[in-house]
């Protein structure tokens, strides 16, 4: 009877049949791997570009400042000097107060509008009042404030303003710290009631001048900027 031959274990199989197989598998797989890094830049691609378009959408535009606890605002009255006051605090219930109006809401209207309203209340005392309401101090809603957090210089909250960049908000911040991750860095931001995040490249931004990096913020945005690995 004819002896079997055992093939030692571990031995590569080098059979035509084998070889053919090995072939075909590692060239699915790197067809795989490009796939996916197409559909990753894809991905990454259109997420910049709805950064970049912020500064362009309606949303920005045409933005307008709304009221908020904090803020610090003058009321002058025309030709009622004794009627009009300056350095009047938002209170946390964003409510003011002024001579002749008490508790008042301020809370989320612009200044205009909050103007209106005080001469509505004016008006009942005095005739055809015209009234002027001018911030002095920002801080604003908590929906219409950028708030960075991590591995920022001095992080915190700033008011949002038409045109706002990363660029502007990395000085107020004053830049990242020595162990920020800051191309690993990220947008939180609401659209339509869903949350996205958009990649950031604050330290080609800061450190390499890449121009390209800086995009356009938008009302609420929260930028995270996690710590290096080492």
């Amino acid at each position: 009877m004819p002896i079997k031959k055992i093939r030692p274990v571990g031995m590569i199989d080098s059979s035509p049949y084998t070889v053919f197989q090995k072939k075909y598998f590692l060239r699915m797989l790197v067809q795989l791997i490009i796939i996916a890094g197409i559909f990753g830049l894809a991905g990454c691609s259109e997420q910049m570009a709805q950064i970049r378009s912020v500064p362009a959408t309606e949303s920005t535009a045409s933005y307008d400042y709304e009221l908020g606890p904090g803020d610090v605002i003058d009321v002058f009255v025309w030709r009622n000097s004794d009627l009009s006051v300056n350095g009047i605090p938002i209170r946390p219930d964003g409510k003011i107060s002024t001579p002749l109006v008490e508790d008042l809401n301020a809370n989320g209207l612009t200044p205009k509008q909050l103007a209106r309203n005080i001469e509505q209340q004016l008006a009942k005392y005095i005739k055809d009042p015209f009234v002027t309401v001018t911030v002095r101090q920002f801080v604003g809603q908590l929906n219409n404030q950028i708030r960075v957090v991590g591995e920022a210089t001095t992080p915190q909250s700033l008011p949002y303003r038409a045109n706002l960049t990363l660029l502007d908000v990395m000085i107020k911040v004053g830049g990242l710290t020595e162990y920020a991750a800051g191309n690993r860095a990220s947008i939180i931001r609401t659209v339509d009631s869903k949350q996205m995040q958009i990649p950031l490249r604050i330290k080609s931004l800061l450190k390499d001048g890449d121009i390209s990096a800086n995009v356009g913020l938008a009302p609420g945005d929260i930028i995270i900027i996690p710590e290096s690995w080492f």
